[in-house]
């Protein structure tokens, strides 16, 4: 099999993501081995926020069309519900509007159900070209809690505050305590227009202190040995390489990059796919919930 690089160029740099070739090597300096699946779960069942008047930690996914950000809230709630269901669809094209839709995690049944205290928020692609995909502003609009639930997002015609679907005084509640960037492992090439906009709402994230990670989805696709062993991304200098050039295309901390598999075709739970959504979902509470603290 032969090598095959796909450039990308960001901030007059030159970035390259290598193609469906997977180099073996241990790297425990870089991915950390994983903790026991039943452990993570427990500890994203149990969590709590930090601030009594804070009811969810909010999670806002944002990234490129077609990239996992549908997959991984649907993988979530199979994880912490321990079996497969669909509560998320998955993306639309960008010609169509995207609805702004809070996804919570049922627990328990019947008169004691309750809501999981994680929640996440899914949002139009970035996409390159001004009338394609989410607008920059609306993602830094929903950062500070100012779009409301079911807004529709229109490619053409971003929110303003004379719109109905803009909130004029959100609550602690309606923010955003954690950013992630959903990005696909198996993608060839980002376009410079699209890290330039990812880039942007990074910035606006880490001016508001609003903890970033990333998640790099398909890793189990960019890779033959994670494909055949999902064990074994643990061992993989490609999907480090992978990581390692996204990170420095966004200004995302390596540490907070991390390799994620979501369920797809699936007809039952697998410990090793389990491990690595527990292990992003870990932080992001972790890191969400140091932001609430400080609220």
């Amino acid at each position: 099999m032969s090598l095959v690089l796909a450039g990308f160029r960001s901030l007059g740099t030159q970035y390259f993501l290598l193609g469906p070739v997977c180099f073996r090597t241990e790297l425990t300096d870089v991915l950390s081995v994983p903790r026991n699946v039943q452990e993570d779960r427990q500890y994203v069942q149990e969590y709590k926020p930090a601030q009594d008047n804070i009811k969810y930690l909010r999670v806002l996914l944002y990234g490129p069309v077609g990239h996992g950000k549908s997959s991984f809230i649907n993988s979530v709630s199979n994880v912490i519900r321990g079996r497969i269901s669909i509560p998320a669809l998955a993306s639309i094209n960008s010609f169509s509007m995207f609805q702004f839709e809070t996804h919570k995690f049922n627990k328990g049944r019947g008169n004691e159900k309750t809501i999981y205290p994680v929640v996440f928020n899914d949002i139009m692609g970035v996409e390159e070209g001004e009338s394609r995909g989410v607008h920059e502003d609306d993602i830094k609009l929903a950062l500070k809690g100012h779009v409301k639930e079911g807004h529709k997002f229109n490619p053409i015609s971003p929110l303003t505050q004379r719109d109905p679907g803009y909130n004029p005084t959100p609550s602690d509640d309606d923010k955003v305590h954690v950013l992630v960037c959903v990005i696909s492992a198996n993608a060839s090439q980002i376009k410079p227009s699209v890290l330039q906009k990812m880039k942007n709402v990074r910035e606006t994230a880490s001016n508001l202190k609003i903890p970033q990670m990333a998640m790099m989805t398909h890793i189990d696709e960019a890779c033959g040995e994670t494909e055949k062993d999902l064990k074994n991304v643990y061992k993989s200098k490609h999907l480090k390489k992978k990581m390692a050039d996204f990170s420095a295309a966004v200004g995302i901390p390596m540490n907070c990059v991390f390799p994620v598999k979501n369920y797809s075709h699936e007809i039952d739970l697998n410990d090793d796919t389990d491990t690595v959504i527990l292990s992003a979902l870990r932080k992001m509470i972790d890191f969400g919930d140091d932001f609430i603290e400080k609220m």
